[in-house]
């Protein structure tokens, strides 16, 4: 086994391959760009080597750097993590001719299976069944417009060496098509050193499952089981579990099959990954084959208890597999919800800056356990686990160079309605602060009735949320929770107030028991009657709640339960009560005693400024071009400009007819959120 392995990555995952690394007792080096030089995965690592600027592009995709790290550091093996120079045969390659184990597939497979087109050939050639598409290379837009038409719309425009969403679009027509392709192109060369493209049929109502797949040296090879990772935006996983709702044993089985014989076929060696695309009846398609550790593969371990990256580690050092397919079992369900530094009020625009406050849930394992083929006792039937693969830390800043994945949060349970609850918990008791962040749009969609029931296929987020994200507004009994909870901690902060310096015994002010709480358009008007266990709040309709917790004026975390059920929301003072977070929902909630309230009713609504003649930087970015001129009239849809902010380009159009008035920016400026990059008139 190996003494000393570098990980030529960052981020959670080059943190996730440190933790098994330490844990099997093989000292770990890490790399690291200029941006990253107080990075989690430095201080986590037993060495760490710089290898150059930020852009990966100068740094953790130049394959000369990272292998005058390993020549530096002496490491006999390296982990790619995913991305970067995990699935490019040229680094395997160098690995290779250096005498440096790569805890990955041998070079040909990467180069039969990772490049999508030639996947795809020998798939077809093997009478897996795959999705219609192109093949071939496609010189330049218009060639790529003729394709489309003759596949027929909707297409899929798809980078060769894609991954994570990036170098995909939708077209729906040659006018997609021609934008589509040249932002594909432009963002695959970027992110991969490659502008290959290819064309495919997008089929409508899809599932999105991938096996996973687990092979050795020895010609042994098995599954691990299914991902359902159907919730995606811009084809980025969102949210992901393991097992699928929708298959059944024999679907799941024969995806397998098909799976492993596959991976046998191109003589793969390590964990991979094979995509299909399954429709309404269960009819399943080849769409590719991830040669590489996938994001999502912790939902794999929470239901197998089978750490992946100790077994990519094995079968690097020429171990076999001592696991076989019986001795895989599914127990219970886990689910994984991906934690972005995307604002979702901003259309989910990239929010970069320090990490103010960063407080995940506390971690708890349970689950089952396999350790050297043999299962580790029976797994737990009532237990939670809560599991958070990160690579950031409080205070540390979120960088625009790269993804804006700032965490992994997932829970296992022995049922799905279990996982589902406990991720819910989860992400109310996750506290970020000081970016914009994805937290509210997760909370909501754990709570989303098709979520819940299982039905849903790659169009989720789209069809559910065709104008975006604006917060989840909460039903009235769960909004009397939160206010009976509000109402219980505005007393406990009243009475604190009372109790400060200079006012005591008989000089102390009476604090009242009767408010109101405003919250979401709802007034609710209670009677709060307080005892050493907690509070009795009764509504004006009657209804009481009793309210219990150890909440104390300045936490920021309040963890109550409201008649025996929990409550758990992220609280912060405002004028005359608190901001609240929980659920998917952002609000102001006022606690106003009857005459403030009264009063309230007053008060003048505060309008937002008027920007409808402005184009603002939605996200900080650079400009890649601008479209238009100044003098120019432009119409409804019409691009303007195209802005690149962590590794994805953004088109920005105009919302109505208008005239260019003036230009602020120009291609290669960084720009700050809401700077005003054009005016009109």
């Amino acid at each position: 086994m190996f003494d000393k392995i570098l990980i030529a990555n960052r981020g959670e995952i080059a943190c996730r391959v440190i933790k098994t690394a330490r844990k099997m007792g093989i000292s770990t080096v890490a790399v690291y760009s200029d941006a990253d030089r107080n990075a989690l995965h430095v201080a986590m690592a037993d060495e760490a080597i710089h290898i150059g600027p930020p852009p990966a592009n100068q740094s953790y995709i130049v394959i000369d750097k990272i292998m005058e790290a390993i020549k530096a550091s002496g490491a006999q093996a390296v982990h790619p993590g995913y991305g970067f120079l995990s699935e490019n045969p040229k680094f395997a390659q160098a690995l290779e001719a250096a005498g440096v184990a790569f805890v990955g597939p041998p070079v040909k497979a990467i180069e039969a299976m990772g490049d999508k087109i030639t996947s795809k050939k020998i798939a077809q050639e093997a009478g897996v069944s795959t999705v219609p598409g192109y093949m071939g290379l496609i010189e330049d837009a218009e060639e790529a417009v003729k394709i489309s038409g003759e596949i027929g719309y909707p297409v899929m425009i798809k980078a060769s060496a894609g991954g994570g969403g990036k170098g995909m679009r939708i077209a729906w027509n040659d006018t997609e098509a021609r934008e589509g392709f040249q932002s594909s192109k432009n963002e695959a060369a970027n992110s991969f050193g490659d502008d290959r493209i290819f064309i495919e049929k997008f089929v409508t109502q899809p599932r999105h499952i991938e096996i996973q797949v687990l092979c050795d040296s020895h010609g042994n090879g098995i599954y691990l089981g299914e991902r359902e990772c159907s919730i995606q935006r811009r084809n980025q996983k969102v949210v992901e579990e393991a097992p699928s709702p929708f298959l059944d044993e024999e679907t799941r089985k024969a995806m397998g099959e098909q799976a492993v014989a596959l991976a046998k076929a191109v003589g793969y060696a390590s964990a991979g990954t094979v995509e299909f695309i399954v429709d309404g009846s269960k009819n399943f398609y080849f769409l590719e084959m991830n040669t590489r550790l996938q994001v999502e593969h912790p939902v794999t371990e929470l239901i197998t208890g089978v750490d992946l990256v100790e077994q990519m580690i094995r079968v690097a050092g020429g171990e076999p597999l001592t696991i076989t397919q019986d001795d895989v079992k599914l127990t219970g369900w886990a689910i994984e919800n991906r934690l972005y530094a995307e604002d979702p009020y901003r259309n989910f625009l990239p929010s970069i800056g320090r990490l103010t406050r960063y407080r995940p849930p506390e971690e708890q394992a349970a689950g089952p356990l396999l350790v050297n083929g043999k299962w580790q006792g029976d797994a737990p039937s009532g237990d939670t686990a809560v599991r958070n693969d990160t690579g950031v830390y409080e205070g540390g800043e979120i960088s625009m160079y790269y993804d804006p994945m700032i965490a992994k949060l997932c829970t296992w349970a022995p049922t799905r309605e279990a996982a589902i609850e406990a991720m819910r918990i989860a992400l109310d008791r996750f506290e970020v602060e000081g970016i914009g962040h994805n937290l509210p749009f997760l909370a909501a969609v754990m709570d989303h009735p098709k979520f819940v029931s299982g039905d849903m296929t790659t169009a989720f987020i789209a069809e559910e949320y065709p104008e975006g994200f604006d917060g989840v507004t909460l039903p009235e009994a769960e909004l009397k929770r939160v206010a009976a909870a509000c109402a219980a901690m505005n007393r406990v902060a009243e009475i604190r107030k009372t109790r400060i310096s200079g006012r005591m015994g008989n000089h102390e002010r009476h604090v009242g028991n009767d408010w109101n709480v405003a919250l979401q358009g709802a007034s609710f008007d209670v009677k709060v009657d307080a005892s050493p266990d907690g509070a009795t709040v009764t509504f004006d309709d009657g209804t009481a709640l009793r309210v219990a917790g150890d909440w104390t004026p300045g936490d920021q975390l309040a963890e109550m339960t409201v008649d025996g059920a929990p409550l758990v929301m992220k609280v912060k003072y405002i004028s005359g009560g608190f901001g609240v977070r929980m659920r998917g929902a952002d609000m102001k909630v006022h606690v106003r005693t009857p005459r403030q309230a009264e009063l309230a009713q007053l008060m003048p609504e505060k309008l937002p400024p008027d920007t409808s003649k402005l184009l603002l930087c939605p996200m900080p970015g650079l400009v890649v071009k601008i479209d238009v001129e100044e003098g120019q009239e432009v119409q409804e849809g019409q691009p303007l400009c195209t802005i690149e902010a962590m590794k994805m380009e953004n088109i920005l159009r105009a919302e109505k007819k208008a005239v260019v008035t003036k230009i602020n920016a120009a291609a290669g400026a960084s720009l700050a959120v809401d700077d005003v990059i054009m005016e009109f008139e």
